[in-house]
């Protein structure tokens, strides 16, 4: 055989059609490679993604369950609480109870992917045009993480975090570091900015910031200004109001980012402390995009590993049985159980992210009568690609629900709405499928979706730092729902440990106004009011 009959066997198969990137389970990283070029050339030629470079790493079991336990960050501190999650991941994967995640991504730039060594040559292409494509091109675009997380300096930030941390163990001991980090991480959730923009400073800067306003204010002072009397106007509130008044003002109050106020504010931390709460709010501050878009993250990769995948077999590079055992795991990826089911634990964001994204499809090539009265805007107009670009870019799931979701895919899901108030002895149907009825599913499935809804709203409201420097929080009641007892008073512990002095919760029912418990906990060496 000649070298250009060899060359051209090992580039065609049957009829003419092109050899397939792979056969069989075995993978090398050659194969790898050359996959990962053509699942490239349809992601961003084909769809017109816009990813961040990639860097793809495989690990293995053990290292994906590491990967688990930190959180899925590549770079991380050291904390026990990582090491419990891992044994009780572990112990659980072992027996067979739990699987484990094909691929772990991480947004940076560049976009790291995990994928397990464990997994087939098909499997790995499924995650990579998941993760590396789908994924990335998520992160890169959705407004939310273009306006609130920086891909290109968490790497670095990381770095640091796990190396200041490692230097404070062994500077200031694991157990002061630790006492520190398990108040800091029962804090995370609500040690978020939700409606105002933290700033990017760069590592260092932040510390300078401060150090030029100390300066201004020292050199600004001036005690004789102290001794001018206070002329009291009889239209004025009186003097303990205005203090209150002056004193939240400049405190910022009310603060709904409690680590945020503590690094600022607290009278007793020093400043290695200060920085690990830094640390750790900066780190649930990344990930809070993620929290508001889990369901349309899912589908855009989902859509997106499924058009590759499809595409790959139309040109002829994978074969029957590689595309079999693909489709076999995205339907496993994609399955939603019934509500009488006993594996049902609510709507698989997989399953309907993937849905609505494959229904916006339809709508833009073959629309319905229904489709054109309900999307005017986009039924027909046979623009898909640019029609879920423009999705995946403007819209959190809240918002892209509540925009997107159809009345077919409402009767295909088969969704409903119940009313289960405590006031009332039964259940009653309250939306049904009519048009009114798909109005009021689409609004009622959207809100369960809205972060600041589901969240507690709890605020720091008022501290006089001149006084007995009592910390008051307050929780604002949304539909009768309070704070478990027990969690409350364990957390409030926390707060007390990093403010130094008492801290007081009121929680405020705003729909009648009612007080449904205060909580108090005293300072370090404080008698608790329970």
């Amino acid at each position: 055989m000649t070298a250009r009959a060899k060359k051209a066997s090992a580039t065609t198969g049957k009829k003419g059609r092109p050899a397939p990137l792979f056969d069989g389970a075995e993978w090398d990283f050659e194969t790898l490679q050359r996959t990962y070029e053509a699942i490239e050339i349809i992601a961003l030629e084909d769809l017109g993604l816009d990813v961040y470079p990639n860097q793809i790493e495989i690990i293995s079991s053990e290292q994906m369950l590491d990967a688990y336990c930190s959180i899925g960050m590549p770079l991380m501190y050291e904390h026990w609480s990582f090491g419990k999650r891992f044994i009780h991941d572990e112990e659980r994967y072992r027996k067979g109870y739990q699987g484990l995640a094909y691929e772990i991504v991480i947004n940076s730039s560049p976009c790291i992917s995990y994928c397990m060594e464990e997994n087939t040559m098909a499997v790995q292409a499924l995650v990579m045009a998941h993760a590396a494509f789908g994924h990335n091109h998520f992160f890169k675009n959705n407004y939310l993480f273009q306006q609130w997380t920086d891909a290109e300096a968490i790497l670095d930030y990381l770095d640091f975090a796990k190396h200041y941390v490692t230097e404070c163990e062994e500077r200031h001991g694991v157990s002061a570091v630790e006492e520190i980090l398990d108040a800091a991480h029962a804090l995370m959730d609500q040690s978020v900015f939700r409606y105002r923009r933290p700033s990017k400073l760069k590592q260092g800067e932040e510390e300078e910031r401060r150090r030029e306003h100390r300066e201004h204010d020292e050199k600004s002072y001036r005690e004789l200004w102290r001794t001018l009397p206070v002329v009291k106007d009889a239209d004025q509130p009186d003097e303990a109001e205005c203090e209150t008044r002056e004193r939240k003002a400049r405190l910022n109050l009310p603060e709904e980012n409690i680590l945020y106020f503590l690094e600022k504010n607290s009278p007793g931390l020093e400043d290695w402390q200060r920085e690990l709460l830094r640390i750790v709010r900066n780190t649930a501050q990344y990930f809070y995009p993620q929290k508001q878009t889990k369901m349309m993250n899912e589908g855009c990769a989902t859509f997106v590993h499924y058009h590759i995948v499809n595409e790959l077999y139309d040109r002829g590079q994978i074969t029957e049985g590689a595309l079999l055992e693909i489709l076999h795991n995205h339907s496993n990826v994609v399955f939603q159980p019934g509500f009488d089911d006993q594996r049902f634990s609510g709507l698989n964001p997989y399953a309907l992210g993937f849905a609505m994204m494959q229904d916006i499809k339809r709508i833009c090539t073959e629309p319905t009568d229904e489709d054109r009265d309900w999307f005017p805007n986009i039924a027909g107009n046979d623009d898909w690609r640019a029609t879920l670009k423009d999705v995946w870019a403007n819209y959190r799931d809240e918002s892209f629900i509540l925009q997107f979701l159809s009345p077919r895919l409402i009767r295909e899901f088969k969704l409903f709405l119940l009313s289960d108030k405590a006031s009332q002895r039964h259940v009653s149907v309250d939306a049904i499928h009519n048009e009114q009825g798909y109005e009021k599913v689409r609004k009622a499935l959207a809100a369960s979706y809205d972060v600041t809804a589901t969240e507690p709203d709890i605020q720091i409201v008022d501290v006089d730092l001149h006084g007995d420097r009592e910390l008051v929080l307050r929780h604002s009641v949304h539909n009768g729902i309070v704070l478990d007892e027990k969690t409350r008073v364990d957390v409030l512990d926390y707060v007390g440990r990093l403010w130094g002095y008492a801290v007081r919760l009121e929680g405020i029912d705003l729909a009648s106004g009612r007080n449904p418990y205060t909580e108090r906990v005293g300072g370090p060496g404080e008698k608790s009011d329970d």
